[in-house]
């Protein structure tokens, strides 16, 4: 039997705030219901919502949480600890950048910072066991990014070296989800070591091809970058576990092409757009993930350079609903089958 994906959920990281209605999980789960959504996805990192330390210790406090959404209207589709993830690695040309990301204890101490970061994504394994999830997504964090472009030459066995550190450090963690029964999605991502398919292979490889060494497919970083999204689907659906529902448009001019020559988000060649102001071809997407038993759910990241995120929450809902394909369970032509028999199959073969 093929299987229809869930949704639409929508990752609820870009809505929060101080203010009602999202200042509170009750409060903003109940406003993602209004929506029409199904399902949202908690980033851990934020107090106001969750509080990962309790939820990795206490079955109790995940039952409850479980419930608020419930009572809401919506269920938890799975937790996000990208903030936590880019954390694991980080290339010292961007530690003032990322350290506020973590907790102020280990802010300037880049060790103590990864440490916490490991400890960080093994309490979300625990909290997706006790919840029950089956995917986790993330960031990977870089240790390479800086030397994508090789000028100067890149060292012999830079790369390398990055990728096999990466996996070190991340094996362990991947270890500790896979005693939970969860994947971890990485998003493919630009500034990340993992934002492609070659990197993502480079990574696969060196945990061992570690089975809950997964992907969040997000089609909007690969517009940007102009790979071929849905070969990509292609390829990697086996390793597919999360999605996120993103659009966005690359319009290349003679003055910029994918790097967008520094510009603010507004005036970029590549640029993150609302559902269905972009170019992203979902019809197409939606089908190869349905062709493909994608069966987890569909989730709203709103991010866009010129729309609310009023506008676009309220747009994504029926956007994403449109497009989740209830597959069939019976052949189109089944009307005129002729109700043969192998006996009957032999004769028309000419077989005797």
């Amino acid at each position: 039997m093929m299987k229809t994906m869930k949704g639409p959920g929508i990752f609820l990281a870009q809505f929060a705030g101080d203010a009602a209605p999202f200042g509170s999980l009750a409060e903003i789960a109940g406003w993602a219901a209004d929506l029409g959504y199904k399902g949202v996805q908690i980033p851990t990192w934020d107090a106001r919502l969750f509080d990962l330390s309790k939820a990795g210790t206490s079955k109790d406090y995940c039952d409850e949480i479980a419930g608020v959404c419930r009572e809401a209207g919506v269920e938890i589709t799975d937790l996000s600890t990208h903030l936590q993830g880019q954390l694991v690695a980080v290339h010292p040309g961007f530690d003032d950048a990322f350290d506020g990301f973590a907790a102020p204890e280990v802010r300037g101490n880049p060790k103590a910072r990864q440490a916490w970061a490991v400890e960080q994504l093994k309490l979300a394994a625990k909290a997706s066991a006790h919840f029950g999830f089956k995917s986790h997504v993330t960031f990977s964090g870089a240790l390479a990014w800086p030397y994508l472009y090789p000028w100067p030459q890149r060292p012999a066995g830079l790369v390398e070296t990055a990728f096999d550190e990466l996996a070190r450090r991340w094996t362990p963690i991947l270890d500790a989800f896979d005693e939970a029964g969860c994947d971890v999605g990485y998003e493919i991502h630009p500034g990340e070591d993992l934002f492609d398919g070659a990197t993502f292979e480079m990574f696969l490889e060196r945990t061992g091809h570690h089975p809950r060494c997964q992907i969040n497919y997000d089609p909007s970083h690969f517009v940007l970058q102009q790979l071929d999204y849905l070969d990509f689907i292609d390829i990697y659906h086996e390793r597919i576990c999360a999605f996120h529902v993103k659009d966005a448009e690359f319009n290349p001019t003679g003055r910029q092409g994918v790097y967008s020559g520094y510009q603010p988000w507004v005036k970029r060649a590549g640029r993150f757009r609302s559902l269905g102001d972009g170019q992203v071809d979902f019809a197409g997407i939606f089908s190869k993930l349905a062709e493909y038993d994608y069966d987890s759910w569909a989730v709203l990241e709103w991010e866009c350079c010129l729309k609310s995120p009023a506008q676009g929450a309220a747009e994504g809902a029926p956007f994403i609903a449109s497009h989740i394909i209830e597959v069939t369970d019976k052949a189109f032509d089944d009307f005129a089958t002729g109700g043969t028999d192998e006996a009957a199959n032999r004769r028309m073969l000419g077989i005797d």
